[in-house]
């Protein structure tokens, strides 16, 4: 099975609430340590990332409602959370919650004979389930790095990854399984 890595919106804006402060250091910790394993071991890593116009074109409905954009070019919130090892990445930047809505992610994916990413990042009730969900309508299995996943709303990390699973729309696996499960196919 060929592998890649998605690591879904480490912006320095997500990580306000109390509960994501709180994650950082070790969801930061995690990706790192699964970039470097993903290095060793051959497997393409994917930044995605989230970036919305100042024109409101690419606002979601919620923003439109509101009034109110966020993940602006060049704002302090957009910017990557410190730390993150961005190395020979290749970056996605998306304006919804999939990864795959509205980006290259499928032709780049498939160009790379990829058969199952493995997801990490944030937040798992929406960026992350909706991409795992999208991965599995395109017939691509999904794993997400279960210590490498926040949600500054746990009790809906807890239900949505419950659903996933039982929905048989993805595994989950601890980042050391998912680095030894590399280091085997390698």
């Amino acid at each position: 099975m060929k592998d890649a890595l998605l690591l879904i919106d480490l912006h320095a804006g997500f990580f306000t609430s109390e509960t994501l402060k709180l994650a950082r250091k070790n969801l930061v910790e995690a990706s790192n340590k699964l970039i470097a394993a993903a290095r060793d071991n051959g497997v393409p890593v994917f930044l995605i990332t989230t970036e919305h116009s100042r024109d409101r074109s690419t606002w979601t409905l919620n923003m439109l409602d509101d009034d109110q954009g966020y993940l602006f070019h060049n704002d302090p919130s957009a910017e990557l959370v410190e730390g993150l090892d961005t190395k020979d990445v290749t970056r996605v930047e998306k304006t919804r919650d999939s990864a795959w809505f509205g980006t290259d992610l499928d032709l780049r994916i498939r160009n790379l004979d990829v058969d199952r990413v493995v997801v990490a990042g944030v937040s798992t009730h929406g960026c992350i389930a909706q991409t795992v969900r999208d991965a599995y309508a395109r017939n691509i299995r999904t794993a997400i790095a279960s210590d490498a996943i926040a949600d500054d709303r746990e009790s809906y990390q807890d239900i949505m990854l419950e659903q996933l699973v039982d929905d048989r729309q993805t595994q989950l696996h601890a980042v050391d399984e998912v680095i030894q499960m590399w280091a085997s196919d390698h």
